[in-house]
């Protein structure tokens, strides 16, 4: 799908957000001005305006990845920043004779 037209449908579409992870955000932006980590494994849940500014530590499945959160990510989801698999290259094969048989 074109970047242009998922723009527009974010857009319409209502975005989802964990109940603890609205709770956390309200009380430290209520508390203090000071931003703080935020730990959550709630991979599915939407970036919304309030968010910018803050630091999240999504959980990747093995450890907890900060993400930063700019004003171009509004509207995506926090596991789009959190890859959960890394690519590894092959090793090469070594020079056998006994391979070619």
């Amino acid at each position: 799908m074109p970047y242009h037209l998922s723009l527009r449908l974010r857009k319409k579409k209502n975005v989802f957000i964990a109940n603890h992870l609205s709770t956390k955000l309200y009380k430290i932006t209520r508390a203090s001005g000071k931003k703080q980590i935020i730990r959550t494994w709630s991979r599915a849940s939407g970036i919304i305006p309030k968010m910018v500014g803050h630091t999240f530590a999504v959980h990747n499945g093995k450890i907890h990845l900060p993400v930063y959160i700019t004003y171009r990510m509004v509207g995506r989801k926090l596991g789009d920043f959190a890859p959960t698999v890394t690519f590894e290259k092959h090793t090469p094969k070594k020079n056998d004779n006994r391979s070619r048989r």
